[in-house]
C-alpha cells in the first residue's frame, strides 16, 4: 500500500473516530486503536501511541468549541481530574498485582449494563435539588437549550468523585480511557444533563491522555507518520461533531453513546476470555 493512499485511509478512519468522540464524550481513541490495529497491522504500541494523541486533538477540537458554546462544566471537569489522574497512577501501580484478564470481563459487563440502562434514559430534571460540596465548591451552572439556558443542579459529588477515582484506576490498570466511565458517572450519578456530560468528559480527557503521551513519546511508540493523519482526522471530525451535538436530540446521543460503549463492552469481555488483557 502507497503512503498516501495509507495517509488517506487512516485519516478518513479518524475524521469518524473524532466524530463519534466528540459527540459521546469518550475520544476518538475508542474507534482508533482497534481500527488501526485490526484492519491496517499497526502494531499495538504504536496504535495506542496514535490513538494518544487523537484523545488530545478531540479534546482540544471539541473542548474548545463546547466551552465557547457554554455547553463544557470547568469546575466539575478539574475537580473530577484529580480523582481520575491518582486512581491512574495507583492503578498503574497495581498492574502486577490485579489480573487485568478477570478484570476486563467485569469492566466489559458493567459497560453493557451501563449501554442498556443508557438507552432507558433518564428524565433531564432541572429542578433537583443541590448538593451542599456543589454549591460550596459553585459546580451548578447552565446550558444553551432550544428556549435559551437550562439550568442545572450537581449531586452526589462524592459518589461521583469516588467513581472517577475508580475509572483513573481501571484506565491505569487496562491501558483504556475511562471516557466511558466519566461520561455515566455525571450523567447517571451526578445527574448533570447528558449534553453537559459528554462535552464535560471531552475537556476531561485531553489532561489525562497528555500526561500518557508523554510517556508513549519517550519509548518511541508515537510515530510522526502515523500520527499526523490521525491528529488532522480526528480534529477535523471532532469539530463536525461539535457543530452536529450543539442541535441534537438527547435521546439519538444516547443511543449513538449506548452503541459505542456496547461495542466497546464486547471487545473488553472478548480480550479478558481469550487472555490478550494479560
Amino acid at each position: 500500500m502507497e503512503v498516501l493512499e495509507f495517509s488517506g485511509i487512516v485519516f478518513g478512519i479518524s475524521a469518524a473516530a473524532g466524530f463519534l468522540g466528540s459527540l459521546t464524550g469518550l475520544g476518538g481513541g475508542v474507534v482508533v486503536t482497534p481500527a488501526l490495529t485490526l484492519l491496517l497491522g499497526v502494531d499495538l504500541h504504536y496504535a495506542m501511541g496514535a490513538s494518544l494523541v487523537s484523545v488530545i486533538a478531540t479534546s482540544s477540537g471539541a473542548a474548545a468549541a463546547y466551552v465557547k458554546e457554554g455547553f463544557s462544566n470547568v469546575r466539575v471537569g478539574m475537580f473530577l481530574e484529580i480523582a481520575t489522574t491518582v486512581g491512574a497512577v495507583a492503578g498503574a501501580h497495581l498492574v502486577s498485582v490485579v489480573p487485568a484478564s478477570g478484570l476486563a470481563i467485569v469492566f466489559g459487563a458493567v459497560l453493557l449494563y451501563s449501554a442498556w440502562h443508557s438507552i432507558a434514559g433518564r428524565t433531564e430534571k432541572i429542578d433537583s435539588p443541590p448538593d451542599r460540596i456543589a454549591v460550596r465548591l459553585k459546580f451548578d451552572g447552565a446550558y444553551p437549550g432550544p428556549q435559551g439556558k437550562l439550568l442545572y443542579h450537581v449531586q452526589r459529588v462524592k459518589a461521583g468523585f469516588s467513581l472517577m477515582f475508580g475509572a483513573g484506576v481501571l484506565s491505569g490498570l487496562l491501558g483504556i480511557g475511562s471516557g466511558a466511565v466519566k461520561v455515566i458517572a455525571m450523567d447517571q450519578v451526578m445527574r448533570i444533563p447528558f449534553k453537559v456530560s459528554t462535552t464535560t468528559s471531552n475537556f476531561m480527557i485531553g489532561v489525562t491522555a497528555a500526561a500518557s503521551a508523554g510517556i508513549y513519546l519517550s519509548r518511541g511508540y508515537i510515530d510522526p507518520r502515523l500520527a499526523m493523519p490521525v491528529m488532522l482526522g480526528v480534529l477535523a471530525g471532532s469539530l463536525a461533531g461539535a457543530r452536529q451535538l450543539i442541535g441534537a436530540g438527547i435521546r439519538p446521543l444516547r443511543l449513538v453513546f449506548a452503541g459505542v460503549i456496547g461495542l466497546l463492552a464486547v471487545e473488553m469481555i472478548y480480550n479478558g476470555l481469550t487472555g490478550r488483557m494479560g
